[in-house]
């Protein structure tokens, strides 16, 4: 039973109700409860959904038969995309994915598919044809694809579980409540950064550094002069990793207006530097380097491509350069996929280096990635180095 804080329409109390199917009905239930927890008074429609909760290997069988549930008469009311799979859905093989995984990893795609949701699996939704405009209500699931939704487009949306995402999906609805309203999407600390910033490496290590002072308060951030796209998504990933942001302002880069607040701290060089340390184990003996957290871009693969030409990969090292399949079709298209693959690294799509089966593979990764040093080490016991993309490459190669 709703209560009388929560407002349905007609259209939604049928949803709920299951006159519009079994699991319509489920997933109506998860929006109002979620609603009726935050206070929220009505549901918003929603223009866009992406799901995370995709990769078998953090599934299970538990979650596979739950997808199948909903599969068996849900349909997507909506635009919806998935996270990174466990695998490159079409190039397994050559990867090292043994074919049970494979198999598993296919039953989930199926039951999404059958669903209706296009089965582009990315963190960087915004990047392949998933992309709100300014002020838009979404549903999005992954973290650092939230971060980048809600403060670099100026899109609107909490941070969705699997469940929750799937549910909006369903119903083209989300409970008003979080990032949603005006008045939660205010800056309550500002850094001044006081530090130079040249690459992704050093936007994580910001991230990491703003991240862990703020924990899930909503930063303002001044003392950055520029930043790339490819930048934007490797801070977005770092801070929503390590101090679950979900939505940060940038003085004079991105588009949300805020209050100013009066609370003031630094980031200097040194704060970066510590960072960096944290992130390089001693003894890391190297032998897989991915690129790609979140997914690349096709300009950050064409640069990778011409490092590599002409190149040949260590025998003992493995490159994962990860991002979506549009992108890897793209790439293929313009002959960068032939010039990574000859030099012997692999340009995987679907799939990334954090939700991959890849415990007991390898011993050591290097990345630019500080969301990916955070996996490597937490999921799969990997000791990391964080470094530049270029200083990725050269040691590939060495």
């Amino acid at each position: 039973m709703i209560s009388l804080g929560l407002r349905l329409t007609a259209e939604e109390e049928e949803m709920l109700d299951g006159r519009r199917g079994n699991a319509t009905a489920k997933a109506m239930e998860i929006i109002t409860t979620l609603g009726e927890i935050y206070g929220a008074e009505r549901l918003i429609p929603v223009s866009s959904v992406q799901i995370a909760g995709v990769s078998y290997h953090n599934l299970g069988e538990a979650g596979l038969e739950y997808l199948a549930e909903m599969a068996e008469d849900g349909q997507t009311r909506v635009l919806t995309t998935l996270n990174p799979a466990g695998m490159d859905l079409e190039e397994w093989k050559k990867h090292g994915i043994s074919p049970d995984f494979a198999a598993n990893q296919k039953r989930v795609i199926e039951a999404f598919a059958k669903m209706g949701v296009i089965t582009t699996c990315t963190c960087t939704p915004y990047l392949v044809g998933n992309l709100p405009h300014y002020g838009e209500h979404i549903a999005w699931a992954e973290s650092s694809a939230v971060a980048f939704a809600n403060s670099v487009i100026g899109a609107r949306t909490n941070r969705e579980g699997g469940p929750s995402a799937l549910a909006a999906a369903l119903t083209g609805r989300t409970a008003e409540y979080g990032l949603h309203l005006d008045e939660n999407r205010h800056a309550e600390v500002k850094y001044e950064i006081e530090t130079e910033l040249h690459n992704t490496d050093d936007f994580g290590l910001l991230g990491q550094v703003i991240g862990n002072r703020t924990k899930n308060a909503i930063p303002y951030i001044a003392g950055v002069p520029r930043a790339t796209s490819e930048e934007l998504k490797s801070f977005c990933a770092s801070i929503a990793t390590y101090g679950g942001v979900a939505l940060f302002h940038i003085e004079k880069i991105t588009p949300n207006r805020t209050p100013i607040p009066e609370k003031i701290e630094t980031v200097t060089k040194s704060d970066l530097d510590n960072a960096r340390k944290e992130l390089d184990d001693e003894g890391a003996t190297i032998d897989f380097i991915s690129v790609g957290c979140p997914h690349a871009s096709i300009g950050e693969i064409a640069r990778i491509a011409e490092m590599l030409d002409g190149k040949k990969v260590s025998e003992k090292k493995t490159v994962w350069i990860t991002t979506a399949k549009p992108t890897k079709d793209l790439a293929i298209k313009m002959g960068y996929y032939d010039k990574i693959e000859e030099a012997g690294a692999y340009l995987v799509s679907d799939a990334c280096c954090a939700v991959a089966p890849l415990k007991g593979r390898f011993t050591g990764l290097m990345t630019d990635s500080a969301k990916a040093c955070f996996y490597a080490r937490g999921k799969n016991n990997f000791k990391t180095e964080i470094r530049t993309v270029e200083e990725c490459i050269e040691e590939a190669i060495s």
